[in-house]
């Protein structure tokens, strides 16, 4: 039994609770949507949209997807016709769950943000099709509204995202593990070239554009920006910030990463282990600042050195002073750092997402070379790390803001020491050695904060 209005709940979608009008004199059911996006591919199109599941406050918000099953018109009540996506997905009243088709149409306004027409009742699989008493009203259990105030604090809905990869190497081995983790798990991803983004920026609707259209919403982005576009790549990233995509790390931390001196000093603030750092900018501080550190041997840097390069060993005075005199001849930044001699040449490499170590590699340096970089000739091995390490990585990352990161120590005899958190860490090293499926935990780290979700605005005051 059915009255004329029932409460229900769209498990897929992530709709826990919706007030819903069974009208037998309509043929199709229909669904409030708005913001209706479609994406994906043509041979499978699916559709993103927004929903407003408590009619008396529009300021909550839920997001969804779904496969699109065709596109149909469709005449309401009151004659008027339109084009509307019609999708299907499962209905549950009272104990039941069947599958249905309903059409996504902007319902603002109306008493019910649910219509079940009678294709829907038909559709029921059981024993019979449910008998609707025009003249009562919920004959199936009751729900609630509150029941939304919890779902921002439960496990999201997985639903089929859109994603975007800022990247200038699409042929890399880690932008084509990522693109098959994501598209193994039904998200759509694409894959933008982070120098041809031009932006549109104004207090209305700020957008990214790309050969000539302006890019779509993203519910996420993950920027994979070369330490050569810095600037500008972060310069992007804001603006899809901007627009309301997640990005996994964002520009600011992106940024702060990128300075190794600015990185060093925010590790330093919250106590994080390094080797011994010093920085100075005058010439006629040279000998000071060697002595800061201690004896040699001593490492010289570049601030913007990546990949090992910009990176030299001085092993006695003579040669530290010969090294910062030609890096001053450059005009280039550079840092001084303690050599940690009981490290031997081998760094660990720890992947954070998401606050978590997913994986870890014991990096060796080549004979004769002290630097463990896999791009200066250096191996990998599996390795089991401490609790200390485990800690070290997690707060380094944490420091930074990055949600994805690659944190670089040395074991030193007093503990963990930071060389380095890369914002935009290859896959290819620490997934072959380890074994571990990275691209599909930095995928799920992306769903589980952007999957199905609910967002509450501010309401506009009146006068």
């Amino acid at each position: 039994m059915l009255g004329w209005e029932e409460w229900c709940s769209l498990p897929k979608l992530g709709l826990p609770a919706l007030k819903v009008k069974v009208d037998t004199g309509a043929r199709t059911s229909s669904l409030h949507a708005f913001t209706v996006d479609p994406f994906g591919p043509s041979g499978r199109p699916k559709v993103r949209f927004g929903i407003h599941p408590i009619p008396e406050k529009p300021e909550v918000e839920i997001y969804c997807s779904a496969d699109v099953i065709d596109r149909r018109e469709v005449t309401s009540s009151n004659g008027e016709s339109e084009m509307r996506y019609v999708i299907e997905t499962p209905i549950r009243m009272g104990d039941k769950e069947w599958k249905i088709q309903c059409t996504l149409t902007d319902r603002e306004g109306m008493s019910f943000h649910m219509l079940l027409g009678r294709q829907a009742l038909q559709s029921f699989p059981f024993d019979m099709e449910p008998r609707v008493l025009p003249s009562s009203s919920f004959q199936q259990p009751k729900l609630d509204y509150s029941v939304y105030d919890a779902v921002a604090k439960r496990a999201p809905t997985r639903r089929s995202l859109r994603m975007a990869i800022l990247t200038r190497e699409p042929n890399s081995y880690s932008t084509k593990r990522l693109v098959e983790a994501a598209e193994s798990r039904e998200h759509v991803i694409e894959m933008i070239d982070t120098t041809r983004c031009y932006m549109l920026i104004n207090a209305g609707r700020p957008e990214v554009h790309y050969d000539g259209r302006a890019l779509p919403h993203y519910d996420a982005v993950i920027p994979r920006i070369g330490a050569s576009v810095t600037s500008y790549g972060t310069a992007v990233v804001r603006q899809f910030e901007a627009i309301g995509a997640y990005c996994i790390n964002s520009a600011h931390a992106i940024t702060a990463s990128r300075d190794k001196l600015y990185a060093h000093q925010i590790l330093a603030r919250d106590g994080i282990g390094m080797p011994t750092t010093a920085f100075a900018s005058s010439p006629k501080d040279t000998n000071n600042l060697i002595g800061l550190i201690g004896s040699p041997p001593l490492i010289v840097k570049l601030l913007e050195s990546t990949q090992g390069r910009g990176v030299v060993l001085a092993e006695t005075k003579k040669a530290a002073d010969s090294v910062v005199s030609a890096f001053r001849g450059l005009r280039a930044d550079f840092l001084v750092q303690q050599f940690v001699k009981e490290a031997g040449g081998e760094d660990v490499r720890c992947f954070v997402v998401g606050g978590k170590v997913i994986a870890a590699i014991k990096r060796v340096a080549a004979s004769g070379e002290f630097r463990s970089n896999l791009h200066q000739g250096g191996s990998a091995v599996k390795v089991r790390i401490t609790k200390e390490e485990r800690e070290t990585a997690v707060l380094a990352a944490k420091s930074l803001g990055l949600g994805m990161a690659g944190v670089d120590m040395l074991r030193a005899s007093d503990g963990p020491k930071v060389l380095e958190v890369n914002s935009s860490p290859g896959l290819e090293g620490i997934e072959k050695t380890s074994g571990k499926d990275v691209a599909a935990l930095i995928i799920e780290e992306i769903e589980r904060r952007t999957a199905s979700y609910v967002r509450r605005r501010r309401k506009v005051q009146t006068t």
